[in-house]
C-alpha cells in the first residue's frame, strides 16, 4: 500500500463529499485506502459517505476527540508506507499528491511533505510554518517575512522547487510511517491547533526534515472545518500553550506573557483606530470585541 489517506470530520457532510470526490478524481497509478474518523457528527456525514464511497473504511468516534487523538486512531492501522492528512475543507488538484509520493520517494531525509495551499480563486496560502520562539511572539509574522524572507519563507515568495521549512500546515500533509515509528503518533494533548508544528519539531529533533513542495497544489477552503470564531480562537491559544509548556518547560510562562502583551496591545490599537474613525470602521470594531474577549477569558484563567 502506497498511501494511507486519513480525514477527521466533524459536521462538515458537504465538504467531506466534495473533498472525497477530489480524492477519488486525483489520485491515480498509486495504490491507497482512505480512513474517515468521524468526531460524533450530527449531520449524516457517516451516512452519505457509507452510500457514496463504500470503500472507505468509516471510524465512528461516541465524542468529538480532537484533531489528534481521531487522525491516531486510523495512524494505529494504517497499512500505507505513508500517510496523507487531509482536511476535509481541502480540494485536491490532479497530481498533487502523487507529486508529494514521489518527491519522499526521493528523499529519504524527509519525514514529512506538504503542497502548496490556494484559496478558491487560485491565490496562494501560507502553507508553511516556523516554530513558535521569541521572535515570532513579539514580532509581526508579515514583517518577519518581508524582511526575513530565507528564515520565515512564505506564501509572498516563488519557489522554483522544493525547500526544506521547520513545518508544514497540516491542511494537506504527507508523512512518512518510518518518521512516525520513530518519534510516535500525534500528540493528544493537543485537541485542534498546534498538532503538525508540534510533530515537525519531533521530527526535527529525531533528525527528520520537513519539505514544502510547491508544484503540489491543494484548493484550501481555509478555517472552513474548524470554524473562525471566539472558541476556535480559544482552542488556537490553549493548543499555543500546551506547545510551550512541551518545549519551554523553564521559560514558557515568559513566552505566554509576551502573548498576553500582544492581545492587550491589539485592544488598544484597535480601540484608537475606532476613535479616529469615530466608530464607523467594522473590521476594527469587530476585532477589538474579539480581542477584549479573549483577554477577559484570559484574565478569568483560561477556562
Amino acid at each position: 500500500m502506497d498511501i494511507s489517506i486519513v480525514i477527521v470530520n466533524w459536521n462538515t457532510r458537504a465538504l467531506l463529499l466534495d473533498c472525497l470526490a477530489s480524492v477519488y478524481a486525483t489520485v491515480m497509478k498509486l495504490s491507497f485506502e482512505v480512513f474517515l474518523v468521524d468526531n460524533a457528527s450530527s449531520d449524516d456525514s457517516v451516512a452519505a459517505v457509507r452510500a457514496e464511497y463504500p470503500r472507505v473504511k468509516v471510524i465512528q468516534n461516541e465524542k468529538n476527540l480532537g484533531f489528534a487523538a481521531a487522525n491516531n486512531k486510523a495512524l494505529r492501522i494504517m497499512q500505507g508506507k505513508y500517510a496523507l492528512l487531509l482536511n476535509t475543507d481541502t480540494v485536491l488538484t490532479e497530481g498533487a499528491i502523487t507529486r508529494l509520493f514521489v518527491y519522499l520517494e526521493s528523499h529519504e531525509e524527509a519525514g514529512m511533505a506538504c503542497g502548496q495551499l490556494l484559496n478558491a480563486d487560485g491565490t496562494k496560502q501560507n502553507s508553511i510554518a516556523n516554530f513558535p520562539s521569541l521572535l515570532t511572539l513579539i514580532g509581526n509574522e508579515t514583517l518577519l517575512r518581508i524582511l526575513l524572507p530565507k528564515r520565515f519563507p512564505s506564501k509572498r515568495q516563488e519557489y522554483v522547487g522544493p525547500i526544506q521549512v521547520e513545518s508544514c500546515i497540516g491542511a494537506c500533509l504527507m508523512v512518512r510511517k518510518t518518521a512516525m515509528d520513530a518519534v510516535g503518533l500525534l500528540d493528544e494533548r493537543y485537541f485542534f491547533f498546534m498538532e503538525e508544528t508540534d510533530w515537525a519539531r519531533a521530527m526535527s529533533k529525531a533528525g527528520w526534515q520537513s519539505r514544502f513542495v510547491p508544484d503540489a497544489k491543494i484548493y484550501h477552503l481555509q478555517g472552513q472545518s474548524a470554524g473562525d470564531n471566539v472558541e476556535a480562537r480559544k482552542m488556537f491559544y490553549r493548543a499555543r500553550y500546551q506547545y510551550l509548556r512541551k518545549w519551554f518547560p523553564r521559560t514558557w510562562p515568559l513566552h505566554a506573557l509576551l502573548l498576553v502583551m500582544r492581545l492587550v496591545i491589539n485592544v488598544l490599537l484597535n480601540g484608537l483606530g475606532l476613535l479616529i474613525t469615530l466608530g464607523l470602521h467594522e473590521g476594527m470594531r469587530g476585532r477589538l470585541i474579539l480581542y477584549l474577549h479573549l483577554l477577559s477569558w484570559h484574565f478569568r484563567g483560561s477556562p
